[in-house]
């Protein structure tokens, strides 16, 4: 079986690596010219994800990748503040959490070692169809067809693949706009390195003005203590960010701006809005090279309604299908258990035991109950921040705030 995936991001970079270790014939096409050509941001991967993983690539690569995570079980545990940097909570006790947070350069790179030289670099697809014997078949504007039995999109959330099944987009503007960036921790004043702490956050204030901080230590907290096989391009405690506003003509244009520039901007959107500044030293104090912006798009919740097309020869994985904000850290995730998915209903087809069709169908069936789990997860941030930029929203958000800091006060004397 000759299987074309187009989109070589994790979720397909995963697959291709799996295909290729059970002896497939496989190739990934990627307008990428080099895998390290991405934000140099964290994801995160859950225990579901790890074992997934595990199914695609070699036990040496998973020891590689474990000694280049950072482990969640090492950090605190998650805060909650306000914007005057007040503390409103905590999350649950981390001790036990298998997960891990890894680089995404870092995860990219390993597994386009996986796929070898069955990736193919700076190949930007134009569309898929399918040939005079019905095959499907991937088309460039540089260059011949390449047919294939089976046709796999994982190309994100502006998927050429995903549109084509669907005669539409599969996703729409989830309403905010998001803005990233790194910060070492030493680059921070040491009262702000003692409230942030070793752990990850989330602070929302009135207006839809939220900031996650999310907190990467594969050197300190790694996984496995093997540094011969440490590979991370993180090589201290640093603080990865999430600046999130409603979008707007006005954060729309923010996205024209680049470094210093927007990194400016955002600091003066969030001084708009009442924020203290120590609360704003983590992005003042970031990289400027690191700092970018994004739009958040998201699929429906429903299972139903993704993947909504008749399974067949081509199918689609990942952002793909069920494009999820990053507001709880599964999406990547996801992706990866999408591939394992796929690859096991495939090895089914060349046992024998069904077609093609049949292990598509089975395929995209789990694939909508998962995708349908971590977009409910993700949405529910979205919604509550959305929540605050009304006049309700932000008068709660104001008046509740100082009552539940002066709790957490009491609870910690």
């Amino acid at each position: 079986m000759r299987v074309v995936v187009v989109g070589g991001g994790i979720g397909g970079l995963a697959l291709g690596a799996g295909l290729r270790r059970r002896g497939f014939e496989v190739t990934v096409f990627d307008r990428d010219t080099d895998v390290t050509a991405t934000g140099g941001y964290h994801i995160t991967l859950d225990e579901r994800a790890q074992s997934a993983l595990r199914e695609l690539v070699a036990p040496e690569t998973v020891q590689r990748l474990l000694a280049s995570a950072s482990a969640l079980r090492l950090r605190d545990r998650d805060a909650f503040w306000d914007r005057r940097g007040r503390l409103l909570g905590h999350g649950p006790d981390l001790g036990d959490d298998c997960g891990i947070d890894v680089d995404r350069i870092t995860l990219r790179t390993l597994l386009a070692e996986e796929v070898g030289d069955d990736l193919r670099l700076g190949r930007p697809v134009s569309g898929v169809g399918r040939g005079d014997d019905g095959a499907p078949r991937v088309l460039f504007t540089d260059g011949a067809p390449v047919p294939a039995d089976l046709v796999v999109g994982a190309d994100g959330a502006h998927s050429l693949v995903a549109r084509h099944l669907a005669g539409a987009r599969t996703n729409s503007p989830a309403g905010i706009m998001g803005f990233s960036g790194r910060t070492l921790r030493s680059d921070l004043s040491p009262a702000e390195r003692r409230r942030l702490g070793p752990r990850s956050g989330l602070a929302v204030g009135p207006r839809g003005a939220a900031l996650y901080v999310g907190f990467l230590d594969p050197v300190g907290n790694a996984v496995l203590d093997a540094p011969e096989l440490r590979m991370s391009v993180t090589t201290g405690p640093t603080y990865i960010w999430g600046a999130m506003f409603p979008e707007s003509p006005m954060t729309d244009a923010l996205r024209a701006l680049r470094g210093s520039a927007l990194q400016a901007a955002l600091l003066a959107r969030f001084r708009q809005r009442g924020w203290a500044e120590h609360a704003l030293e983590v992005i003042a104090r970031a990289d400027p090279r690191s700092v970018a912006a994004y739009r958040f798009h998201a699929a429906s919740t429903r299972a139903c309604e993704l993947a909504p097309w008749p399974a067949g020869r081509i199918t689609a994985l990942g952002d793909a299908v069920h494009a999820t904000p990053p507001t709880a850290g599964m999406g990547a995730g996801a992706a990866v258990r999408d591939a394992a998915a796929l690859l096991r209903h495939l090895g089914r087809v060349t046992d024998g035991a069904m077609t093609t069709a049949e292990a598509v169908y089975r395929f995209e069936a789990g694939m909508r109950r998962r995708g349908s789990e971590v977009l409910s997860l993700a949405m529910r941030t979205v919604r509550m921040i959305l929540a605050t930029d009304t006049a309700l929203g932000a008068a709660a958000t104001t008046v509740t705030a100082p009552v539940l800091a002066a709790a957490a006060r009491l609870r910690h004397r």
